[in-house]
């Protein structure tokens, strides 16, 4: 046996209340994540919640908050859905590159750097 500290890994099955999924709908790692409200009032969040809040101000993916916050995906995720649940963020899917930019604009683009 080893004298390992299990500390890091007690404190991230207290900040999910050791749950290993997200409550309600299930979101991938490319999902965006963006800031509705903010808590007015210190609230029954941890500090990582506020934390991925001002994150979140600007439309974030879920793995780009897990890196910035140090943590493990599947905690970011539990975390968020969380935040989902008391509606403080939305979690949309991406939006597929088809339908973010049409070949017009790909045309325009081109035609913009020949010019260059």
């Amino acid at each position: 046996m080893t004298d390992a500290d299990p500390g890091p890994l007690i404190r991230l099955y207290g900040l999910t209340g050791g749950r290993a999924r997200p409550p309600g709908e299930a979101f991938d790692l490319v999902a965006i994540v963006t800031t509705i409200t903010t808590p007015i009032e210190p609230s029954g969040l941890n500090p990582e919640q506020h934390a991925m809040l001002a994150i979140c101000r600007e439309p974030t993916p879920v793995a780009d908050v897990a890196a910035q916050l140090g943590l493990p995906l599947n905690i970011t995720r539990v975390l968020l859905g969380d935040l989902r649940r008391e509606g403080l963020v939305d979690i949309a899917a991406p939006q597929p590159v088809d339908e973010t930019i049409d070949e017009r604009t790909y045309r325009d683009v081109l035609h913009g750097i020949r010019r260059l």
